[in-house]
């Protein structure tokens, strides 16, 4: 007997106007808080790279953490953070990127990634790509070979997947949502 295939829209909250009028957001603290639900998100999202040769998995903060280390477990890879400005204690690069409503900087230890090594970057979401945009300039500059990046949700309608795809790197979701 096979098992029923997971809905994960419907294990994803949706908060109208946050964090400001107009914006939906999509809050996967209820997918997390499923044992069987996050489970099979962690499955999913491992699935096209378990034989890949990932090395070690960039996660941005913070939710990308939480999948991250998950993904890594899966995977018998290392785990790379990838921070906020002024977080990480040891020599770091740094790049500035674009958000939907502003501005920011992140940062990865300078010695997180040797070249060549092979990298799996994850986040919860990708809207704009901004922020999945500055989290490949930081890992390429390292000399990483990106396998890929995976999110559990895509918001199509603001470009995110595609200005990713653009610079190379393969895009796989779990679920995609119309808006913002």
């Amino acid at each position: 007997m096979s098992a029923k295939p997971v809905d994960f829209v419907a294990a994803i909250r949706t908060i109208p106007d946050y964090p400001k009028p107009g914006i939906m957001f999509r809050d996967i603290t209820t997918l997390l808080a499923s044992p069987e639900t996050f489970r099979a998100a962690v499955d999913a999202m491992v699935a096209p790279y378990k034989d890949e040769g990932v090395a070690l998995v960039a996660g941005i903060e913070a939710r990308g953490f939480i999948l991250g280390g998950a993904l890594s477990h899966q995977l018998s890879a290392g785990f790379v953070p990838i921070r906020k400005k002024g977080k990480l204690p040891h020599e770091t690069i740094r790049v500035a990127y674009s958000l939907e409503y502003g501005v920011d900087e992140m940062e990865m230890h300078r010695d997180a990634v040797a070249p060549g090594t092979r990298v799996l970057l994850t986040d919860d979401l990708i809207a704009t790509g901004g922020t999945a945009e500055g989290a490949v300039k930081l890992l390429r500059e390292l000399g990483a070979e990106i396998v890929g990046a995976c999110f559990v949700i895509d918001l199509p309608e603001l470009g995110g997947r595609k200005r990713l795809e653009d610079l190379g790197v393969s895009v796989k979701t779990l679920v995609a949502f119309e808006g913002h």
